[in-house]
């Protein structure tokens, strides 16, 4: 079996020991045979939406000998499923963006019975302020290193509640709890890339490049008070 990488292991790591995993954009299902291998569920609905990656996804799902508990599928993002059909549902290596529209189109997710694993490539912060407008509440936030980027992850489910959020939570999410160096670093990473962005604009959008310094004194405060 091939060696699961840091940012899906990260994300093996995430889920529940349920029924049915659900992995969205499964690519070659490494992580589902994982998943399988380590009897951390009992079955796998892996989809793609391409039918290339779902070829290679099912001769490495044959040759591990699990095509019997995983099963393979052509889907864009969730409409190819069904709202009875998995417990945790996983979603990695696309932009926040992208995973922001899946989610929209998929109204039974608000049911409240799914968890959800996160895992947005960029944009997190569109993502997480998706999260904070639909009555998602993110459990919990964690940073994994892969040949030397950094990764965060949302542990999620949808509760409905009226939550209240210090400004510019979007920005850094449930990371500061999380007693990680990773998380820290990914912090001051993402605040010495806004003030890059706002040098970059200059005098061009004042207002952007104003409010993108205030992000990143935000980050700054966040990573020294816990």
């Amino acid at each position: 079996m091939k060696r699961l990488s840091p940012r899906l292991k990260e994300a093996a790591a995430l889920v529940r020991k349920v029924d049915t995993i659900a992995d969205i954009g499964t690519d070659h299902a490494y992580l589902p045979i994982y998943l399988i291998a380590h009897n951390i569920c009992r079955r796998v609905i892996a989809s793609d939406l391409r039918t290339g990656p779902l070829e290679n996804a099912r001769a490495n799902v044959e040759a591990a000998g699990f095509g019997d508990r995983i099963e393979l599928r052509l889907s864009d993002g969730l409409t190819g499923y069904r709202a009875d059909e998995a417990q945790d549902i996983v979603i990695t290596g696309m932009g926040g963006i992208l995973i922001a529209e899946i989610l929209d189109k998929t109204p039974w997710l608000k049911r409240g019975d799914k968890h959800l694993v996160l895992q947005p490539m960029t944009h997190a912060e569109v993502l997480r302020a998706y999260l904070m407008a639909n009555g998602y509440r993110i459990l919990r936030e964690s940073v994994c290193e892969d040949d030397g980027k950094l990764y965060c992850f949302m542990s999620c489910i949808h509760t409905n509640e009226t939550q209240r959020f210090d400004e510019f939570y979007e920005y850094y999410g449930e990371l500061p709890h999380s007693s990680d160096r990773l998380a820290a670093l990914y912090l001051r990473r993402l605040a010495e890339r806004c003030l890059r962005e706002a040098a970059a604009i200059g005098a061009t959008d004042q207002k952007r490049a104003d409010r993108l310094r205030q992000v990143a004194k935000k980050l700054h405060q966040v990573t020294t008070e816990h």
